[in-house]
């Protein structure tokens, strides 16, 4: 065998059994442990999965916003030593902004026009020498931030399920307020509603130890506190016990200041527990906190529900924090991705919730390899009958083409959708198309008196550029539909790709080879076609 057809036949080797240890894995679960155990993932048209149709509560996003700028505006009043009597959200949207006198009117509204000119003056009434105003957002602004949030809770639900390790999860914008999240094979509903939820605002405040939580627990909350509670898990028994704090309401840290976030395990008690690392604004704010509250406990607060309040020993200056608690590590893990994937700016409501059940998955895909397998038939027994050994060669490469294009989904990882499915039938169809070009070539040049070896080398010369410019286009169309398409118009894209790739191989250098090894082997004087 000549040196150049030697490596072909080594490198089709070598892929072929690469191929099939690869697609093993997805046919049979008795393997060696060493085996690579990649198998073909299954779309949630496939194999079932969940689907949660959420609504953001977008007023939610309004009114965190009018108190924001409420907060705002109060520091900016008192710097310009404007003195108010009243200053507060009220009816929802507006902000309340009474003074005794009008001495301070004309100040106020430079500071108004100069720093808050997103905000408008609803109504203003001026009696008995007091003045008040009614402040507001224009429905221009109200649109932007209900917009916002919306986009913003899109992409952070976008990074929790990425760090939750869904393939391929569908998950977009359905309307003005709605996002669509499918999440193929997940089957517990309620950790995903948890994880997807979970507003994440996380805070930190001071224990007031100097008052009774019995007191408080009575009705007799002192003025600036709150009573919040901890969740405490029995390990033994599992039952769940309530633990009351009775903390400070000032929030002296917020978690907008984490760059990360991971679990670790306690080596003395084999426990779960979450490290947090600061910015650098994070550092000093903490920095200072600790300094100032040395030997006073400080409550770690994620959505209203305390998870830790461990006293401060030292002043803690390295930018870093835990949260412990009674947590699984599988809690441990979950709560490290809400952290680290940031808040939601408004709270998300569950619109529509339901599981796609293993059946429609089970006669989709039987639907699917039925039509693969009675087109294969059919196609199989066409270019036999038409093309002779000539169709037997396309038949063969036919053959690899399906199963290196499984193979190359199983160790990608790819998702296999019915639109995937879909996907491989076209790029099958292209295949043959490929080498009924090739074919017909050659044919016309044996019409034409050539000799076999001439025959085929004319023959894939003038059918060459013809099958690049489809594949190319076919490809490039692939790609942008990869880049700007989600779920199954993805995973179309994905099977797409791989089977233009493989069918280039297998019908350009697989079936070349085979006809050079007859040429080289045999002394053919007439071509099978």
């Amino acid at each position: 065998m000549p040196g150049n057809l030697r490596w072909k036949a080594l490198l089709i080797v070598i892929v072929t059994i690469v191929a099939l240890v690869y697609l093993a894995a997805s046919i049979s679960d008795q393997l060696p442990g060493w085996w690579p155990k990649k198998k073909i993932k299954l779309g949630l048209d496939l194999q079932g999965g969940t689907h949660l149709l959420l609504e953001v509560e977008t007023s939610k996003a309004v009114e965190n916003a009018v108190e924001r700028v409420s907060g705002d505006l109060k520091d900016s009043l008192l710097k310009k030593g404007i003195r108010y009597s009243k200053l507060e959200r009220v009816s929802g949207n507006e902000i309340l902004v009474e003074f005794q006198n009008s001495a301070y009117v004309d100040k106020f509204k430079e500071v108004l026009d100069s720093e808050f000119f997103n905000l408008k003056e609803l109504t203003t009434k001026d009696y008995d020498g007091r003045f008040s105003v009614r402040l507001g957002f224009s429905n221009k602004e109200v649109e932007h931030i209900e917009k916002l949030a919306v986009d913003q809770s899109l992409e952070t639900i976008r990074n929790r399920i990425d760090q939750f390790g869904v393939s391929e999860p569908i998950i977009q914008r359905q309307g003005e307020k709605n996002i669509l999240v499918q999440l193929p094979g997940i089957k517990d509903i309620n950790r995903a509603k948890d994880l997807i939820g979970k507003t994440a605002l996380l805070e930190f405040k001071l224990v007031d130890d100097e008052h009774s939580i019995e007191d408080a627990l009575g009705g007799n909350i002192p003025s600036g506190d709150e009573v919040l509670y901890q969740k405490v898990v029995n390990r033994e028994t599992e039952r769940v016990v309530k633990k009351p704090y009775l903390l400070k309401e000032k929030t002296l840290m917020t978690g907008d200041v984490i760059t990360d976030a991971k679990v670790r395990i306690d080596s003395q008690y084999q426990t779960p527990y979450v490290t947090m690392e600061f910015d650098n604004r994070g550092k000093r704010l903490f920095d200072r906190i600790t300094a100032a509250n040395v030997n006073k406990r400080l409550a770690i607060v994620l959505d209203k529900n305390i998870y830790s309040a461990p006293v401060i020993q030292e002043r803690i200056s390295g930018g870093s924090a835990q949260i412990t608690g009674s947590f699984t590590t599988e809690e441990a893990h979950d709560l490290a991705i809400v952290l680290r994937a940031g808040s939601l700016p408004a709270p998300v409501r569950y619109i529509e919730e339901r599981t796609v059940g293993p059946s429609l998955g089970r006669d989709s895909i039987h639907s699917g390899i039925v039509s693969v397998i009675i087109g294969g038939i059919v196609v199989i027994f066409f270019m036999t009958f038409y093309y002779k050994l000539s169709g037997v060669i396309a038949n063969i490469a036919l053959v690899l083409n399906i199963i290196l294009i499984m193979a190359a989904m199983a160790a990608f990882q790819a998702t296999l959708t019915l639109p995937g499915i879909a996907g491989i039938v076209l790029t099958i169809g292209m295949a043959v198309d490929a080498n009924i070009l090739i074919l017909e070539r050659t044919r016309e040049e044996l019409l034409l008196g050539k000799t076999p070896r001439s025959a085929i080398d004319a023959g894939y010369d003038r059918a060459f550029l013809t099958i690049l410019d489809s594949n190319l286009t076919t490809l490039i169309t692939a790609a942008l539909l990869f880049q700007f398409g989600t779920g199954p118009v993805k995973g179309f894209a994905v099977t797409l790709t791989i089977g233009i790739l493989v069918s280039f191989f297998t019908a350009i250098f697989v079936t070349r080879f085979i006809y050079d090894l007859l040429m080289t082997k045999r002394r053919v004087r007439a071509l099978s076609i």
